[in-house]
C-alpha cells in the first residue's frame, strides 16, 4: 500500500494495481488466417480451458515468427481441433503457419500464479510452464 496526502492535507491510502500475467498459450501454430471476419482470435476450445482464458476476453497475441504484436479476443473453437485461427483485420498481420504466444493480463494489487501452457505442433497441450 501506498499513502499520499490530498489538497487538505489528511493521507489517503491507496493500492498500486498492475497488469500481470494471468495465462499464456506458448509456442502455438496458427492454423488459419480468415480475413472475412470481423475480428478476433478463434482457439480450441481445450486450450482455453487449459489456459484459463474466458471467451471475449482481450489478448495480446505475439508472432514468434515475425515479431508482429497485437491485440484481440478470444473466440471459442471446436475442442480437441487445435484450431487457432487469427480473424479479420488481423488476419493480415499474423498469417497461417506462425508461431504465437497468446498471453492475457490480470489487473490486480497481488501476486497471481499465472496459467501458462505450452504446447506442440499440433495444438495439443504439453504440459504446464
Amino acid at each position: 500500500m501506498s499513502y499520499k496526502k490530498n489538497v487538505t492535507g489528511k493521507f489517503l491510502i491507496f493500492k498500486i494495481m498492475r497488469f500481470i500475467l494471468r495465462s499464456k498459450i506458448h509456442k502455438a501454430i496458427v492454423t488459419e488466417a480468415n480475413l472475412n471476419y470481423v475480428g478476433s482470435i478463434t482457439i480450441d476450445e481445450d486450450l482455453i480451458e487449459k489456459a484459463g482464458f474466458w471467451p471475449g476476453e482481450k489478448v495480446l497475441v505475439v508472432s514468434n515468427t515475425t515479431g508482429i504484436r497485437l491485440e484481440t479476443y478470444v473466440m471459442v473453437g471446436e475442442r480437441g481441433s487445435g484450431v487457432i485461427c487469427m480473424n479479420g483485420a488481423a488476419a493480415h498481420l499474423i498469417k497461417k503457419d506462425e508461431e504465437i504466444i497468446i498471453m492475457g493480463f490480470e489487473l490486480t494489487d497481488k501476486k497471481i500464479n499465472p496459467m501458462n501452457i505450452l504446447v506442440d505442433k499440433n495444438n495439443k497441450f504439453l504440459k504446464f510452464l
